[in-house]
């Protein structure tokens, strides 16, 4: 593809992560949408008739287990196999937050069906043309689906859902603190990411990019400093 060499040591990061979201995030629409779980359209009734040791349906404890294996293996490759970007940290913040969640949400049924509605963005390495005259062109689309799943409905529905209408269908729901922390942990790590990307327009706007990077990235020279 006449990648760069940069661009083509980060390919199988992006490969890999594209094919699984595509998976997984298929799954999910198969579940809300396909099935006759109400949790989209009703979020509190993941509360609803919940009690200790209440068994998991198949199909979610397969979803389950496929989050869990990913975001078990990504602690992994974040740390030792993925390009390090100035967000890396905060990464691995999010893929043990977000392990624990699973875990701890699966052994104790605490918030048995909380799904996370998002969108991933391949941070695409080859997608966009090169000009051989000129910059890389700029993309076609900056996925306005990051915003409105993690800044609208992951709020709307999910931390409402767990925050006030666990509380009204179960007084008593264990753990209630501590899951309702990590899912704040990582609204404020969306937070954080929106603001790479209003960083990103405000740069292309005001003419200070001449090629479309991924600003949470490391130059060349910074990378082997670090």
């Amino acid at each position: 593809c006449n990648l760069q060499p940069k661009d083509a040591a980060k390919m199988p990061e992006s490969a890999w992560k594209l094919l699984f979201y595509m998976l997984s995030w298929s799954y999910g629409i198969y579940l809300l949408f396909f099935t006759d779980y109400p949790f989209f359209y009703d979020p509190p009734s993941v509360f609803y008739d919940w009690k200790k040791g209440m068994d998991v349906p198949t199909d979610i404890a397969i979803a389950y287990l496929l989050q869990c294996s990913f975001y078990g293996h990504s602690i992994y490759a974040t740390a030792y196999m993925d390009t390090w970007r100035k967000d890396s940290v905060v990464m691995l913040l999010h893929h043990v937050v977000t392990l624990t969640l699973i875990a701890f949400s699966y052994a104790f049924r605490g918030c048995q069906m909380q799904g996370r509605l998002c969108w991933r963005k391949l941070l695409g390495v080859s997608c966009l043309p090169r000009d051989p005259c000129g910059p890389v062109n700029p993309p076609r689309s900056l996925c306005p689906g990051r915003f409105w799943f993690r800044l609208y409905w992951f709020p709307l529905k999910v931390l409402y859902a767990t925050c006030h209408s666990s509380l009204q269908s179960v007084p008593n729901i264990p753990f209630y603190f501590f899951f309702n922390a990590l899912l704040l942990v990582l609204t404020l790590m969306n937070i954080y990411w929106f603001l790479y990307i209003v960083l990103f327009v405000a740069k292309v706007l005001m003419g200070q990019m001449q090629e479309v990077n991924d600003v949470r990235e490391y130059d060349v020279e910074d990378s082997k400093k670090t």
